[in-house]
């Protein structure tokens, strides 16, 4: 018999700009970083023109959810500002609604001025990798938009994550920071919560796959969808002592035990290998 937390996911869905997507059948975001700082070589898309071929290719594959980011957050990375990161995303969002009307846009950033500018330009979702830790104005503005939150649980900044992440137990310590969360986001007027567990971001490879290990107990106690974000990452590489450039197979193995464990929505490089991922989990659970 299957395991209680084997299973396919629940039914919630997230109201995009009036697009209801349902995570019924978990869904797919395309990672789209327009800028030249990315962890992983293939994804480091500085020109429009790359961005919009990458956008096609996303979609063509799949794609629910355009992600669309602008900051590395790798550690030790240089930060931009929020008018930097304007500069770079809201051509991008312009150009690909412009091209696929339809197309549902994350927009990836911690600052609240870049959400509330890209949301008036088309975009659907924020994904915040700090939760409004690093711009207290963001849950707020996010409230007012009345747009999809992806919250992360990230400990310390993106610059020091990694230096000596600890916790007595990282599962509960995690669940109940976004928990906090949840509360917070629910009295500002957010109504579409979706939790991240934040793999990789303040956390040890040990750390990563407890998290991993216990995913199905994300959305058991917080009761919203859950989004995970393991693509090509250290958790991967470094244990097999690869590159990210040869850590696709790694990754294809993790997205299938995260949908084992009923995450919602699988954050990616490579849409086509996570689609299929979805495709043959959703047979083998009839």
């Amino acid at each position: 018999m299957t395991p209680d937390h084997i299973r396919s996911s629940s039914s919630p869905a997230i109201n995009c700009r009036g697009q209801l997507l349902s995570l019924a059948t978990p869904a797919v975001m395309g990672i789209i970083n327009v800028t030249t700082d990315s962890f992983y070589e293939g994804n480091r898309l500085h020109e429009l023109h790359q961005v919009m071929e990458k956008a096609k290719q996303h979609l063509e594959e799949g794609a629910a959810i355009l992600d669309l980011g602008a900051q590395s957050t790798r550690p030790g990375a240089d930060l931009i500002g929020p008018e930097e990161e304007m500069h770079r995303l809201i051509p991008a969002i312009h150009a690909i609604l412009n091209k696929y009307p339809q197309a549902i846009i994350s927009i990836d950033t911690w600052y609240a001025a870049v959400a509330e500018k890209a949301i008036h330009a088309g975009a659907a979702i924020i994904n915040d990798v700090s939760a409004g830790d690093l711009d207290a104005d963001m849950i707020p503005v996010v409230g007012k938009l009345q747009v999809p939150y992806i919250a992360m649980h990230m400990q310390g900044k993106p610059a020091t994550m990694q230096q000596n992440p600890q916790y007595e137990d990282v599962v509960g310590e995690v669940i109940d920071y976004l928990k906090e969360k949840l509360a917070t986001c629910r009295a500002a007027g957010i109504r579409d919560f979706i939790a991240d567990p934040g793999f990789g971001f303040g956390k040890t490879i040990t750390h990563n796959y407890t998290l991993l290990k216990n995913l199905h107990l994300f959305y058991d106690i917080l009761g919203v969808p859950v989004l995970t974000g393991i693509s090509r990452k250290s958790m991967i590489y470094k244990l097999l002592d690869i590159t990210p450039a040869e850590a696709l197979n790694g990754t294809t193995v993790l997205n299938t035990i995260a949908l084992q464990q009923g995450t919602h929505l699988l954050r990616v490089h490579d849409v086509k290998a996570a689609v299929e991922a979805v495709r043959i989990m959703k047979k083998m659970n009839g």
